[in-house]
């Protein structure tokens, strides 16, 4: 099992524009790069918009990385991380928007350490 600083640099080593595999999307999510959400360090992405005039660049988002470690442990302890788990255990995170789920299953695909299995799952690797 991976430290949260271990966890953290991998995530950090991302690079900005990598897409974000997201399980129904038809748009580009995408890397931006480290920001502040929530009062702490995050990964900061982007979300395709169908307003480009009031989002050029489109809208971000961001999940902190004590998320992500909560939700990696969560994974480790139980082989799985699902919708239910993140409402109820990273509610602030699912407040901003159901597609931090996604966010954190997508990273953790990119990184070899989770794959979508079924609607609101993720299983580890």
């Amino acid at each position: 099992m991976l430290s949260k600083e271990e966890l953290t640099q991998k995530i950090k080593s991302l690079p900005a524009g990598t897409i974000i595999p997201k399980p129904e999307s038809e748009n580009d999510f995408t890397i931006k790069g480290l920001g502040m959400r929530r009062g702490e360090e995050a990964l900061i992405y982007r979300i395709p918009t169908n307003d480009p005039d009031k989002y050029p660049r489109g809208h971000e988002k961001g999940v902190t990385f004590t998320e992500f470690y909560k939700a990696y442990t969560v994974l480790q302890e139980t082989s799985s991380f699902t919708r239910d788990w993140f409402d109820k255990e990273l509610p602030k995170c699912a407040k901003e928007g159901g597609c931090n789920f996604t966010t954190i299953g997508g990273i953790f695909e990119l990184l070899g350490i989770a794959q979508y299995s079924e609607p609101a799952t993720y299983v580890r690797k």
